[in-house]
């Protein structure tokens, strides 16, 4: 039986990488924290993923069973596993890493010689080889040869929107009907697996930034704006002119900032620009805008969705002020229900604007931090 550990039995966890990795003939073993959730998995023992567009379907998932992540029987798991699959946040992944480092330091004193490819599905650029570097401080040195030896941590960009949608069975979930798994061929150990769905590529950086900079970057100044504007999903918000402009033009300033780099077709990269401003107005999917919007801190840093597609495009000439409108929208992000947005809405009061935005992004160019004040004081 070929066994694969899904952490994450939220909805990305299941309604994604858990359905493909079970459609791929793997016995699926979900790994969570919610006692109530892997209850439901090991009593039903199936799930149905329901694709909402404009064709809709269902899929039923079998074959699975579940497993709370901080019990021992966990590393019994590991020890067996031949794929491991995050879908967790990437806060997460340093919490996970000793579980998964024990069940690698089994599998070593068992002698065992089989290869185990674990691969973190999370919006962040190379979330493999930042659980690989919380894996390996769990290891000695004669643990870390055993892992270079047996045990790939390929990097990989995902893209799948999956909203918080109530139904009455809580391990359903719904789905939209694209998606992109693109994964890092080179680093995998042993023989690469065949996943139906799981695309391998060669230059995997692209892949990342083309996401970043433009599902990640769209759907949170969407979900910014739409958020200030008193909106509170994510169809709503660009179903809005002034909005959907913003959005559009925002992606486009990343988008040349993504030509520029990694020389792709202009006129390609913005017909899919089109294609995921298509997705973000689709009915049958209720988005919040505070769930897209959550942890603004992150999504302000230097290396994620507003401030790297900025600082690059920047690095080429290229206009920004669609982006800035976005940053500034992420300022005014105020939620007493997210404890990131809570902290930055204390920056903001303790040191102004300007001092705050410098803190979180990195920023340090005096004129790109006065334009986004000047925004957001006009907003």
């Amino acid at each position: 039986m070929k066994k694969a550990i899904q952490f994450g039995a939220g909805n990305i966890g299941r309604g994604f990488i858990g359905g493909l990795l079970s459609k791929a003939g793997y016995h699926v073993v979900f790994a969570d924290v919610n006692q109530k959730i892997i209850d439901k998995i090991n009593e039903d023992k199936k799930y149905t993923i329901f694709v909402k567009d404009v064709e809709s379907s269902e899929i039923v998932i079998t074959d699975i069973s579940g497993v709370n992540s901080t019990k021992p029987e966990l590393i019994d798991e590991v020890k067996e596993a031949e794929i491991i699959t995050t879908a967790v946040g990437v806060r997460i992944l340093p919490i996970i890493a000793p579980s998964i480092a024990e069940g690698i330091k089994a599998r070593k004193e068992n002698g065992s010689e089989e290869y185990l490819n674990i691969i973190a599905c999370e919006n962040a650029v190379k979330a493999s080889s930042q659980l690989k570097e919380a894996v390996y401080g769990n290891l000695n040195d004669e643990e870390k040869a055993y892992a270079d030896k047996y045990v790939g941590f390929p990097d990989c960009s995902v893209d799948r929107i999956v909203p918080p949608v109530r139904l009455d069975n809580p391990i359903d979930v719904v789905v939209e009907n694209y998606y992109e798994w693109n994964v890092e061929e080179a680093s995998f150990k042993g023989a690469v697996p065949q996943i139906e769905g799981m695309n391998l590529a060669d230059n995997l950086m692209a892949y990342i930034e083309r996401k970043l900079f433009t599902l990640n970057t769209g759907h949170c100044i969407t979900a910014y704006l739409g958020n200030y504007k008193g909106y509170k999903t994510i169809d709503e918000s660009i179903a809005d002119d002034e909005i959907f402009k913003t959005v559009k033009k925002a992606m486009q300033q990343s988008g040349m900032a993504l030509v520029n780099k990694y020389g792709f077709d202009k006129d390609a990269h913005f017909k899919y620009i089109d294609k995921i401003l298509n997705r973000f107005k689709n009915p049958y999917l209720v988005d919040d805008t505070a769930r897209v919007g959550r942890e603004p801190l992150r999504k302000l840093s230097a290396t994620d969705r507003l401030t790297k597609p900025t600082m690059t495009a920047l690095e080429y000439g290229l206009p920004v002020d669609a982006l800035l409108a976005g940053m500034a929208a992420a300022l005014k992000y105020d939620n007493a229900e997210d404890p990131q947005s809570v902290e930055l809405q204390d920056k903001i009061k303790a040191n102004g604007v300007k001092a705050a935005l410098k803190e979180v992004s990195g920023i340090t160019d005096e004129k790109i931090l006065d334009d986004v004040v000047a925004i957001y004081e006009a907003m």
